[in-house]
C-alpha cells in the first residue's frame, strides 16, 4: 500500500518482524479515503485532507498511518500542539513501527519550545542505530544539535516572566496584500515598509503616528515608487534618505543592487544606483544605514566572501562618497548565509541572520556589539521564542531598544505577511537612544556653519557617531543612553565647542535641542573645556579628559600662530587661598599635556583664578558646578 509521509521523506529502515500493526489489515473503506486525502495534501489543500483523515480514523481507530500522516499535516499547518497528539497516538499502536517518525516528532515538540522532550525523542531515535549514511541519520543529527543547544541556551539565560506576544499593528498599516520590511525613523514619527501589490509589484509606503495610532498608510509621495519592483529598503534614522534594493534595472552592475532616494520638499526623488563601490555583479541587497549615515550595512554574494551570502559594510569617505565594500569578517560572516543585518540607532549593536552559527534549526536571529576600535563581539543568538524551528527573517528595533517590529504569517493575519510588533527582552535589547539635533553658526553673524559634530565615549575615547551637517549647519545624531559622552564640533577657522552628556547613571527621557554658535578664531575670544575633568580637590587629569585635550591639541597645531591661557576657575566652598592654588594647578595640569604632545611652551600660560570670577551664583549646586570650570582663551593670533 502506497503510504505518504507528510512531513519529510524518510526511508524504513528498522526491522518489523514483531510489528503490532499490519497496514494490509486495515479497513478498506478508511483505506480509499486516505488514499484521497493524500491527493488532497499533494495539492496542498492541507484543511481538507486534515478533515478526511480524521474520517478515516473513525472508520478505523487503529488506523496507524493515518494517525501519522494526520501529524504530519498538522505540523505543516504549524499546529504543533496536535501535531504531537496525533503522532503520540500513532506510537501507542504500534511503537516499532512508529519508530522513525520520531523525527518530525520531535520538530513538532520543538516548534512548541519543549526542546527538552525533542531531545529524548531524537536520542530515542539514534539508539535505534540508523543507518549512518542515511538522510534519517544525517537529519537526526543535526537536529539533536539544535535540540542540545536550546536546551543548553535554556539552563544559561533564563527568562522567567518573559512573554512573547506579537502585536499585528493593524488595519491602517496590513492589508490582504504582504506587507514586510518595517522600518521607523528614530523620532517614531513615520513608518515605511514595502507592500507587494497584486503579488507582483512591490511599492513602499509610509504611515504617520498619530495620538491615535497609526494612520492610514499611503504610497511614499514623490518619484521612489516606479513601475518596477523596490523592496528592502530602511529609512534614515533622520528621516531623509531612503535606501533600497531593486533588480533589472538599466543602471544596474548585478541582477540585484542598491539604490538610494533622498527626502525633497515634493517627496522622494529618483533613485540613484550607489555605484560600482557599493554594488557588485551579485546579488547585493537588505541595505541598512547607520544612525550617522557614515556606514552602510548590506548583505551580497560577490565573489570572495566566507559563505553564501555575507554581511558587509561601505563607509563614507571625506569627500562624500562611499569607499569599497569591506567584509565583516569571520567574527560575523560563517561559512553559511548571514544576512538582513540591522544596525540600531546606538550604533553599537548590530542584528542579523544567520543559519551558519548553532541555533534553532533554520534562519535564526543573532546580535553582536561593537567594542573599542571597532571589533564585533562574539555573535549570540537571540533564544526562543524570538528564535524557533522555522526561518526568521529581518528585525526593526526602535530608538528606546524595547519594541521590535517583523513580518510573520501568523494566524491573524490580514492576508500572507503582516507586520507585527513585540516587547524585546531585558538581554537581547540596544541601548536605549535618545537624540540631539539643532544648527552650527557663526556667533557673530549668525549664519548657518557647515560643520563636523562628533560624540565621543568618554570612558574609551571612542568616537561613538561623527556627522556633517548640512549647507546651513543643521545637524542630527543619535545619544545612547548608559554611557558619558564627550560632544564636539568642530570647523576650521572656529573655536571648537564643547560639551557633554553624562548618562551613565540615569536614564532621561526628552531628546535635546542645541544650537551651537562657534566663535572665530581671534583675539580673546573664549571657550569653557566642558569635558576637562578632576577629581573633587584634585588636579590629576582623569582619563576621561583625553578627548578634550586632544581636541586642544588639534586647535593648536592646525593653528600654529595662536597663543593662548588656560583658567582655571573654583566654587566658593573652601578657603580663598586654597582655591586659588587648586585652580592654579589645574590650569598647570592642562599646559603640562600639551607640552607633552609638542605644543611650544612659549604659546601657553596657566593662570589660576579660584573663586574670583563666578559665571553663576554660588548658593546653588547648579551654580557651583558652572562656576568649576577650566576655560582656554586665546592671547593673540
Amino acid at each position: 500500500m502506497k503510504k505518504l509521509l507528510l512531513f519529510a521523506a524518510i526511508s524504513l529502515f528498522f526491522n518489523a518482524a514483531f510489528s503490532q500493526y499490519d497496514p494490509e489489515k486495515v479497513n478498506k473503506k478508511a483505506v480509499d479515503l486516505y488514499n484521497q486525502a493524500l491527493e488532497r495534501a499533494q495539492d496542498g489543500n492541507l484543511a481538507s485532507a486534515a478533515g478526511m483523515l480524521l474520517k478515516c480514523i473513525e472508520i478505523d481507530k487503529k488506523y496507524a498511518d493515518a494517525y501519522l500522516s494526520l501529524a504530519g499535516v498538522y505540523g505543516q499547518l504549524k499546529s504543533y500542539k496536535s501535531s504531537t497528539e496525533y503522532y503520540e497516538k500513532a506510537f501507542l499502536i504500534d511503537s516499532n513501527y512508529t519508530i522513525e517518525y520520531k523525527l518530525p516528532y520531535s520538530i513538532n515538540l520543538a516548534g512548541q519550545g519543549e526542546f527538552d522532550k525533542a531531545l529524548f525523542a531524537i536520542n530515542e531515535l539514534l539508539n535505534k542505530n540508523p543507518p549512518k549514511g542515511s538522510s534519517t541519520y544525517k537529519a537526526a543529527e543535526f537536529r539533536k544539535k539544535s535540540y542540545e543547544f536550546a536546551v543548553d541556551f535554556a539552563k544559561k539565560n533564563t527568562n522567567k516572566n518573559y512573554v512573547f506576544a506579537p502585536q499585528n499593528v493593524g488595519g491602517n498599516i496590513n492589508t490582504s496584500e504582504p506587507e514586510y520590511f518595517p522600518s521607523v525613523s528614530i523620532d517614531g514619527k513615520e513608518f515605511v515598509f514595502t507592500r507587494r501589490l497584486n503579488n507582483y509589484n512591490e511599492d513602499f509606503f509610509s504611515s504617520t503616528q498619530t495620538k491615535d495610532g497609526w494612520d492610514k498608510a499611503l504610497p511614499l509621495k514623490g518619484d521612489v515608487n516606479t513601475p518596477q519592483n523596490e523592496a528592502g529598503q530602511n529609512i534614515s534614522q533622520d528621516g531623509q534618505w531612503l535606501v533600497f534594493t531593486a533588480n533589472g534595472r538599466q543602471q544596474g552592475f548585478g541582477n540585484f543592487d542598491i539604490y538610494i532616494s533622498y527626502l525633497t520638499p515634493t517627496g522622494w526623488s529618483e533613485a540613484t544606483n550607489l555605484g560600482g563601490r557599493v554594488n557588485s555583479d551579485q546579488w547585493d541587497s537588505q541595505p541598512c544605514l547607520s544612525p550617522d549615515k557614515r556606514e552602510l550595512y548590506f548583505a551580497s554574494r560577490r565573489v570572495g566572501g566566507y559563505g553564501g551570502s555575507d554581511i558587509y559594510v561601505c563607509r563614507m569617505q571625506a569627500n562624500g562618497r562611499w569607499g569599497e565594500a569591506e567584509n565583516l569578517g569571520p567574527e560575523i560572516n560563517t561559512t553559511g548565509d548571514d544576512q538582513c543585518p540591522f544596525i540600531h540607532a546606538d550604533n553599537q549593536t548590530l542584528y542579523f541572520v544567520s543559519n551558519g552559527l548553532q541555533g534553532y534549526g533554520g534562519n535564526d536571529l543573532f546580535y553582536a556589539r561593537k567594542g573599542p576600535g571597532g571589533v564585533w563581539s562574539k555573535p549570540m543568538n537571540m533564544g526562543y521564542p524570538i528564535n524557533t524551528i522555522n526561518d526568521e527573517g529581518t528585525l526593526f528595533i526602535t530608538a528606546d531598544g524595547v519594541t521590535a517590529y517583523y513580518a510573520s504569517d501568523r494566524s491573524d493575519s490580514k492576508g500572507g505577511h503582516d507586520i507585527y510588533s513585540f516587547e524585546l527582552p531585558v538581554n537581547v535589547r540596544p541601548y536605549k537612544t535618545l537624540w540631539v539635533k539643532g544648527q552650527v553658526f557663526d556667533k557673530k553673524t549668525t549664519k548657518g556653519l557647515p560643520s563636523s559634530v562628533e560624540l565621543i565615549d568618554l570612558a574609551t575615547n571612542q568616537v561613538i557617531t561623527k556627522v556633517q551637517t548640512d549647507e546651513t549647519g543643521n545637524y542630527f545624531i543619535t545619544l545612547p543612553v548608559g554611557k558619558d559622552y564627550a560632544f564636539n564640533v568642530n570647523r576650521q577657522g572656529y573655536l571648537f565647542f564643547s560639551d557633554n552628556f553624562l548618562m551613565s547613571g540615569v536614564s532621561p527621557d526628552s531628546t535635546y535641542q542645541k544650537n551651537i554658535p562657534l566663535q572665530p578664531i581671534e583675539a580673546n575670544a573664549s571657550i569653557v573645556l566642558k569635558n576637562i575633568f578632576f577629581d573633587v580637590n584634585k588636579f590629576e587629569l582623569k582619563s576621561e579628559s583625553q578627548a578634550e585635550l586632544d581636541k586642544l591639541v588639534q586647535l593648536l597645531t592646525e593653528n600654529p600662530s595662536i597663543k593662548i591661557e588656560i583658567g582655571g576657575h573654583t566654587d566658593n566652598i573652601g578657603k580663598p587661598t586654597d582655591n586659588l592654588a587648586l585652580s592654579n594647578n589645574r590650569a598647570k595640569a592642562v599646559i603640562n599635556y600639551l607640552s607633552t604632545k609638542n605644543i611650544p611652551a612659549v604659546r601657553l600660560i596657566a593662570k589660576g583664578y579660584g573663586e574670583t570670577k563666578p559665571v553663576a551664583d554660588n548658593k546653588t549646586e547648579e551654580g557651583r558646578a558652572l562656576n568649576r570650570r577650566t576655560e582656554m582663551k586665546i592671547i593673540s593670533q
